[in-house]
């Protein structure tokens, strides 16, 4: 698949032949909703916690007498129909986190990119250095690249060559700044356009290719 290559300034520069397995490969949607859910599950606390009966104050005496006062037997004061008393069946700490094989999260990443990829989401980009960290400059770049969309941009590194990219684009709305081996599905998912410089895909070559 070839696709257009374009500078910061939103004007084509060249093209370059996307990898046919990484970016035409077989679509598996049952495949990507379990690795979605994959990573929402594995992102979860699961620090909620309720007191039950056993770990609220108090019940040790019986509120009233059992007979002769009109209301209903009631043998303690922490019983769940009590104000102040435990819960029933509510949420205890727990972990969330499922496993997946690292083949099928890299399917499900490859068939994501191919989704991505016939919906026209991709834009290459020559390169995405900066001179100076301006963040007015960057967001008149991205303007020109994909107007108001959606941005996620996969930066190849973390490396000195693109310290000012980040500190440019970390405070920018709608656009977030990814490093390229850390894709992930739902990132895929709730962006409206990817950017990925010809340096980050060399990145993605390297581990799904």
């Amino acid at each position: 698949m070839k696709v257009d290559v374009y500078n910061l300034k939103g004007e084509k520069s060249d093209t370059v032949e996307l990898p046919d397995e990484i970016f035409a490969a077989k679509v598996n949607v049952d495949l990507m909703h379990q690795a979605y859910q994959r990573q929402m599950a594995n992102a979860r606390l699961g620090t909620h916690n309720t007191k039950r009966r056993g770990e609220v104050r108090g019940g040790g005496a019986k509120p009233w007498k059992q007979k002769g006062t009109g209301r209903a037997r009631r043998g303690s004061m922490i019983s769940a129909q009590s104000v102040g008393g435990g819960r029933i069946h509510t949420p205890k700490p727990r972990d969330y986190t499922q496993a997946m094989p690292q083949k099928m999260r890299r399917a499900a990443l490859r068939s994501a990119l191919t989704v991505s990829a016939n919906d026209e989401k991709i834009i290459m980009v020559d390169s995405l250095s900066m001179e100076k960290a301006r963040s007015a400059d960057l967001a008149k770049a991205l303007s020109a690249l994909a107007g108001d969309a959606r941005k996620l941009i996969l930066v190849p590194d973390k490396s000195e060559s693109y310290t000012n990219l980040i500190k440019s684009g970390r405070n920018l709305a709608g656009t977030k700044l990814l490093q390229a081996n850390y894709l992930n599905i739902r990132d895929l998912f709730t962006c409206e356009k990817v950017i990925i410089p010809l340096a980050s895909l060399d990145v993605i070559k390297s581990y799904l290719g």
